[in-house]
């Protein structure tokens, strides 16, 4: 009996699955950076400069946290993936999902519980002055609230991700983002709430989407009974492991990155507005990339709680061919209009200037980059959290750092230097961690 993609009409419509999970994902993606700029466009036209300054340093705060925290995202998506694949999927995705939200719940109420400390060393850290410090606070005390239900997002749209349910995500996100960008004007214009109101209004769309995203996953769940053995000592000794694993990945990237920002900083304001402006080509790629890691991440997912190895195999190079062709069209876009994308996001001549050198890095980095996007995906899916975790490492400490050390005196430069290598290097070490894995025939071992 031939294969499923043995046949032209099989091929196709194997391969349209991969895209119906991660379009959906690539659209909810758009939505998060057009929220932003809503936010940032009510806040600066508020009477105070210190205003935007004091409500942006806070948002970057929290969003850092909630960031680093997205390892919840991450096993959520993985072990819902290979519930959806497991012999008894329905039992084993609704233990997926009252395990996934009890950490929600408990990193949600943590964050609340240590605010002060939190706001306390973020102006520690930013060093802002007397008035926008003042509406740095007012913003945060507010926004804070929100931490369990941003806790709860992450793991149910990890879950529903799991589950291919990514439409479900993109109309949640979607209404989500608009409601936040409605109730920033009703709050700011009509009630004159400050930047207390950007801060409610976020509030506000983050509860909501957590509801949302509840009473769908809850009525996926198919109503199976919570069971206490769920959360007992060998449950938690699991998801603690995974997600420590998780959480030491994610810090050694955002290490990594907060050097860039920091390091390009000490060069001078030119650099570190150049550096700025760099940045949104690397958000752009994720736009798209991310996308297709989501999709992968589900299949791969799904094949391991199958326990079929060969399907992880052809769903993993389903994303590289989709991945590389991402890749190159991203890349033709910044060779072809690099300098109309810099233009866009800036008026002043000396940064376009100094940015149009960094461009032929800039058409370098999607491709670099798309093979550690995909493989993260596809570890995401085989829950091999050690693996991430020790490649980020050995690429962070082993190739970023020293790169930067060597080439440093290519002043600003050599930061994106060691932003390329790096990057390459965590797919060049997650792909020799999934060959070994397979020549071990350990894929889709638990």
């Amino acid at each position: 009996m031939p294969r499923r993609s043995d046949s032209p009409h099989s091929f196709f419509s194997d391969h349209t699955r991969l895209l119906a999970l991660a379009l959906p994902m690539i659209l909810a993606n758009v939505t998060t950076p057009l929220l932003g700029l809503v936010d940032t466009a009510v806040l600066g036209h508020m009477s105070l400069p210190a205003m935007l300054a004091g409500a942006s340093v806070g948002a970057l705060i929290l969003t850092q946290i909630y960031w680093v925290c997205g390892f919840l995202r991450m096993s959520s998506t993985g072990l819902s993936a290979q519930a959806k694949g497991h012999e008894n999927r329905v039992y084993e995705s609704a233990k997926v999902l009252w395990q996934t939200i009890g950490v929600a719940m408990v990193l949600g109420v943590l964050i609340v519980l240590l605010q002060v400390p939190i706001v306390k060393m973020g102006i520690a850290l930013t060093q802002p002055n007397t008035h926008v410090a003042e509406y740095l606070k007012a913003y945060f005390d507010v926004r804070v609230w929100g931490a369990p239900a941003a806790m709860l997002n992450l793991a149910l749209v990890g879950w529903l991700v799991g589950q291919q349910k990514t439409r479900a995500v993109m109309v949640i996100q979607i209404i989500g983002n608009l409601l936040n960008a409605a109730l920033d004007i009703l709050f700011v214009f009509h009630f004159e709430f400050s930047v207390a109101g950007v801060a409610l209004a976020s509030i506000i769309a983050e509860y909501s989407m957590a509801a949302m995203a509840l009473m769908v996953s809850i009525k996926l769940a198919g109503g199976v009974r919570v069971c206490r053995s769920w959360f007992d000592r060998a449950a938690r000794k699991v998801l603690m492991k995974l997600n420590s694993d998780m959480l030491l990945r994610n810090l050694a990237l955002q290490g990594c990155l907060a050097f860039l920002t920091i390091q390009g900083a000490r060069y001078g304001e030119t650099p570190a507005a150049v550096n700025a402006i760099l940045m949104q080509f690397f958000v752009l790629i994720a736009l798209g990339l991310d996308g297709i890691a989501y999709g992968v991440e589900a299949l791969v997912g799904e094949a391991k709680g199958a326990r079929d190895d060969s399907e992880i195999k052809r769903r993993t190079y389903q994303g590289l061919l989709w991945s590389s062709l991402f890749a190159l069209g991203y890349s033709a876009l910044f060779y072809f209009s690099g300098s109309t994308i810099v233009m866009q996001l800036t008026e002043h001549t000396s940064i376009v200037d100094a940015a149009s050198p960094y461009l032929p890095l800039m058409v370098l980095l999607p491709l670099l980059a798309h093979w550690c996007f995909l493989y993260d995906g596809v570890f995401v899916g085989l829950t091999r959290a050690s693996a991430m975790r020790n490649t980020m490492i050995i690429s962070a400490l082993g190739v970023f750092f020293p790169m930067w050390f060597f080439t440093q005196s290519s002043g600003n430069r050599s930061l994106w230097f060691a932003l390329l290598a790096f990057l390459l290097a965590r797919g060049i070490t997650l792909a020799w961690c999934f060959y070994s894995l397979d020549k071990q025939g350990a894929l889709s071992e638990q």
